[in-house]
């Protein structure tokens, strides 16, 4: 009886064991390692959260490079949580502040205002929350931010300026479409109006804001061609104002006379190119961007060294381009 006894109590105790297992109290189940030979990848470690706000996910330059952030997030195993400020500088504050309270470990904008944002940077930062920025930078000196990845902007714009000297020649009447809160476009209309200075026969006649957006910048095109109805050409700062101004271009009958040069690199731009309707584009790569931020993020939470700003290069993008993207209708 008692032998019986003991062999029941050892039987028990092996499927509790077993039981325990299945449950994911270890192993793979539970984020472990896989069991050998079980074929299956191990999970990344998590480090926890970071808080992203965007600038805008109304243009598909910001939700390329989200989308980025959140491949790249998986890979390092970050949670990375994406919010856009929807060009509201009050909203993005917002966001700021909720990362700030839900102690998320890292802390990423394209600030809708460069030197506003200042503020909620340095709230952040005396909540021990480390900074970047990623396509548009913080021009609050107070504000501490680790790392800035970005186009090189100012570069762009002086291929934004090559391009428009190329397109109408050394004489004639340009206008820019700009938006001055932002840091990345102050960095390409410097660029640009550079190059245009050391050409005396061109003049820029016109530097109106469009906020970056397609039917704010198609007024603005309508007001420049009101006032300046010899226009030769029209610098837009990014693809959905180059687009709004090509609208407010066609309506107005003057394609032919007034060359258009945009920048980023959208498939709609790309495609107004081979139709003739823009001239160039200056082409960014949101995805490196986006890649690079989280890859920075990851870096200095390991306890690396990172440089404090990471420029990629623009390229410039031509109808021999487009002819040959296999992309393009």
């Amino acid at each position: 009886m008692h032998k019986m006894l003991v062999a029941v109590v050892l039987l028990s105790v092996g499927v509790l064991a077993c039981g325990c297992n299945n449950s994911g109290g270890s192993g793979a189940a539970a984020g472990g390692p896989s069991a050998p030979g079980s074929g299956g990848a191990a999970a990344p470690k998590s480090h926890g959260t970071v808080g992203v706000s965007l600038l805008t996910m109304a243009n598909p330059f910001f939700k390329v490079m989200g989308d980025s952030m959140q491949a790249e997030g998986s890979k390092d195993g970050y949670a990375v949580t994406i919010q856009a400020g929807e060009m509201d500088s009050a909203r993005q504050k917002d966001q700021v502040n909720d990362f700030i309270v839900k102690k998320v470990s890292a802390i990423v904008l394209s600030p809708v205002d460069a030197r506003s944002i200042g503020t909620s940077i340095q709230e952040a930062n005396k909540a021990g929350i480390p900074v970047f920025t990623a396509d548009t930078g913080c021009l609050d000196p107070a504000a501490k931010v680790v790392s800035h990845v970005a186009t090189d902007n100012y570069g762009g714009g002086k291929l934004a300026g090559e391009a428009m000297v190329e397109a109408i020649g050394d004489k004639g009447t340009v206008a820019i479409i700009t938006h001055p809160e932002v840091e990345s476009v102050i960095l390409r209309a410097k660029g640009f109006k550079e190059v245009i200075a050391k050409h005396p026969g061109i003049k820029i006649v016109s530097e109106l804001p469009g906020r970056g957006e397609r039917d704010t910048s198609f007024k603005t095109a309508q007001d420049i061609l009101e006032k300046h109805p010899d226009l030769n050409g029209l610098f837009a700062i990014n693809d959905p104002s180059a687009l709004g101004a090509v609208a407010a271009i066609e309506k107005a009958g003057k394609t032919a006379q007034i060359k258009v040069v945009g920048f980023d690199g959208m498939p709609e731009a790309k495609q107004a190119i081979k139709d003739g309707k823009i001239y160039a584009d200056i082409v960014q790569y949101p995805d490196k961007i986006g890649e690079m931020t989280i890859q920075s993020v990851g870096k200095y939470m390991a306890g690396e060294k990172v440089p404090p700003v990471n420029l990629i290069p623009a390229g410039t993008y031509k109808k021999a381009d487009a002819v040959k993207d296999a992309s393009l209708k």
